[in-house]
């Protein structure tokens, strides 16, 4: 797969709006692009920007001084990780994510999911989106299935969405639901390493599947194992209204 933007640019004078080539080019969303071209903010060609405008691949926009290059536009993915796939760029580590995806752009992972865990991760060359999506201090949610080797009890539940004491801290208070006899739903706040297995281990529990469904607005849905797609268009303007305001120091989450 490659990425929309540039299947849009293939085209010679083929043209997208100036708005949309901001958004995927990691600025903004679109609707804070509109606040800035209103604003005088962005020009094309050394020229102040309009309302609605489109542009070319041969054109130069700028927002300040800052010049909106060809290397500088985003790639977001969603990508559903099977088992077996290690979040490292350890070149030695034959099953490394980035050699499995084998994507022509070069880009990182958002917040580590360990190699016995599945379902969504996250991957992209925007190291600023990376630190804002998953430091803890944002307490932007991630939604998890779990299936363990014992019944899930009421007190279970209960403990388990109070707070737990692990690696010298306890645990965000967060949202547990039941969803079988062996099976709950977790959405976290924070991304201690391997903190929901380290929860269930502290009550007497071992996880024998973990999937990650979704971060903040970005879902799995029914991408299959070892697929992935492009997070573009409404799905990422809405990510990128969810992380205004937020730090970008680093972090680092492994689950």
């Amino acid at each position: 797969m490659s990425n929309q933007i540039e299947r849009e640019f293939d085209a010679p004078k083929e043209s997208v709006r100036l708005n949309k080539f901001l958004s995927e080019a990691g600025v903004c969303s679109r609707r804070e692009a509109d606040r800035l071209i209103e604003s005088g903010r962005v020009t094309v060609d050394g020229r102040r920007a309009e309302m609605g405008m489109r542009v070319t691949k041969d054109q130069e926009v700028c927002v300040g001084k800052k010049v909106i290059q060809k290397k500088d536009r985003m790639v977001l993915l969603a990508v559903n990780k099977p088992t077996g796939i290690v979040c490292t760029e350890e070149k030695r580590e034959k099953k490394n994510i980035i050699r499995f995806l084998n994507y022509p752009t070069r880009i990182t992972y958002i917040g580590r999911l360990d190699k016995d865990s599945e379902g969504l991760l996250l991957m992209t060359n925007n190291g600023d989106i990376i630190n804002k999506m998953m430091r803890a201090g944002n307490c932007h949610e991630k939604e998890y299935k779990v299936t363990v080797n014992k019944e899930v009890t009421k007190e279970f539940v209960r403990k388990m969405s109070e707070g737990v004491p692990i690696l010298d801290t306890v645990t965000r208070p967060c949202k547990v639901e039941k969803t079988g006899k062996y099976k709950f739903r977790i959405i976290l706040t924070q991304g201690l390493n391997r903190q929901i297995r380290r929860m269930c281990e502290y009550f007497g529990y071992q996880v024998t599947r973990l999937e990650r469904v979704r971060v903040m607005n970005i879902e799995l849905g029914n991408l299959k194992s070892g697929e992935y797609r492009e997070v573009t268009g409404r799905e990422l303007d809405e990510l990128y209204e969810q992380l205004k305001g937020s730090s970008n120091n680093t972090v680092y989450e492994e689950q």
